[in-house]
């Protein structure tokens, strides 16, 4: 486009503000180019997600989505589209490397205390704030 800029006429403006646009993405923005079936618009991934989020309730009898939806959604959706394309055998589920697997689930496990935390503070606020309020004074003072 820049090399013919000049044949445009009129909208040769255009071209300049296009590659000015363009040149303010970042690398891998546009990775549906170059992966193999992946969603190329926003519909197919609404799609994608509304299919993961109509199993997820036709599986747990729930109307709504399952709150393990929220913590383990990052695992569970992506293993959902998965097993839509491909066909996934025991061994295939082994981590093949056991540092990132544990990365993984050490992160998960983190969103799934703080989802604890939310279901202590919901049940009893006033006894979940008094042991906070303990533990925050008894770090203070010093041994």
């Amino acid at each position: 486009m820049a090399q013919q800029q000049d044949q445009l006429g009129a909208l040769a403006p255009a071209v300049a503000h296009f590659q000015k646009v363009m040149t303010s993405y970042w690398d891998g923005l546009f990775l549906c180019y170059q992966v193999n079936d992946l969603p190329r618009t926003n519909n197919d991934l609404e799609h994608f997600f509304g299919t993961a989020r109509h199993v997820e309730r036709r599986t747990t009898g729930r109307k709504r989505a399952s709150p393990t939806l929220v913590v383990r959604g990052s695992v569970r959706v992506v293993a959902a589209g998965a097993s839509r394309i491909l066909s996934v055998s025991a061994t295939d589920l082994r981590p093949s490397d056991v540092t990132t697997w544990r990365a993984l689930r050490q992160t998960l496990d983190y969103r799934h205390e703080g989802r604890r935390k939310q279901l202590r503070f919901r049940r009893d606020p006033q006894t979940y704030l008094a042991s906070l309020e303990e533990r925050l004074c008894r770090s203070g003072l010093p041994s």
